[in-house]
């Protein structure tokens, strides 16, 4: 039997009992292509893609991989649900603390 809990309260679901949201989140680093260099026809395009993947042989990939695409997963229980399509951001929960203006 496969068993469930609310990925923010902890709060475990019964899969006949309990009703269970699932969220899905993708977040991936945004490429604009409107930045166009001008001198764009003289660069030697295999020759860049060679240079990167010669980078990314001596970096680390996961690192790597994590900054520019992640897929996340999450289940939530009917309240905690809520108050994530409330605030799925979370600035709301950010205004409840009153800094000072130092």
């Amino acid at each position: 039997m496969i068993r469930y809990c609310c990925d923010l309260c902890h709060r475990e679901l019964d899969p006949e009992e309990d009703l269970r949201y699932v969220v899905k989140m993708e977040v991936y680093a945004a490429f604009d292509p409107t930045a166009v260099d001008e001198a764009g026809d003289e660069r030697n395009h295999l020759q860049e893609i060679q240079d990167i993947l010669e980078q990314l042989e001596d970096a680390d990939s996961d690192q790597i991989g994590a900054d520019v695409y992640r897929q996340l997963r999450f289940d939530l229980c009917p309240e905690c649900h809520g108050k994530f399509v409330k605030n799925p951001l979370g600035r709301e929960t950010a205004k409840l603390f009153n800094f000072s203006q130092n």
